[in-house]
């Protein structure tokens, strides 16, 4: 009688084990929350180009910045947040600055929009062969940087940038750490 009340007891404490262990992993499961912010284009040869060169390229910026939103998403890598309730604030950071060099705006914004994380991405163009595509997600309530990886590109084609927002994408879902 001794070994059954034994074998019950540990039967609950394994099943006790096991219920902790799921709650546990649905909690974890859970993304956090995200404000990416638009790509901005640092162009090292800005001063020679022409008014089409220097629209086509805002274009692909923006073309990226909904694209590393959508594929963020889609993965279940964060939940995104919409940008629009902090417009004003990015609007006026970005009259005087460049947000991937603002030294805390980023900051200013994502805990304005009440989100975990704030991602600042820029593409910088060394040549029409030679680009990279940046990406730096940091802490918004202590500002540690938990990821920033660049992926270099060649030619400046909305294909090109296409493949260096899903390369970036493929980076942050190979750190489970960094995503959630």
């Amino acid at each position: 009688m001794c070994g059954l009340r034994r074998a019950r007891a540990l039967c609950s404490l394994l099943a006790a084990g096991a219920a902790l262990c799921t709650v546990s992993v649905t909690v974890d499961a859970a993304p956090s929350s995200i404000v990416l912010l638009d790509c901005v284009v640092i162009d090292d040869n800005a001063a020679y180009n022409d008014a089409s060169v220097t629209q086509s390229q805002q274009a692909r910026a923006e073309m990226a910045s909904t694209e590393l939103r959508a594929r963020v998403d889609q993965r279940g890598l964060y939940k995104v947040a919409d940008n629009r309730p902090a417009a004003a604030l990015i609007d006026g950071f970005t009259k005087t600055q460049d947000l991937s060099a603002c030294n805390g705006c980023e900051l200013e914004i994502g805990r304005k929009l009440g989100v975990q994380r704030v991602g600042v991405c820029w593409v910088q163009k060394i040549s029409n062969l030679i680009l990279n595509i940046n990406l730096r997600i940091e802490d918004t309530a202590g500002g540690q940087v938990v990821f920033q990886r660049s992926v270099d590109i060649r030619g400046n084609t909305d294909q090109s940038w296409r493949r260096g927002v899903d390369a970036l994408v493929g980076l942050l879902a190979s750190e489970p750490e960094a995503a959630h």
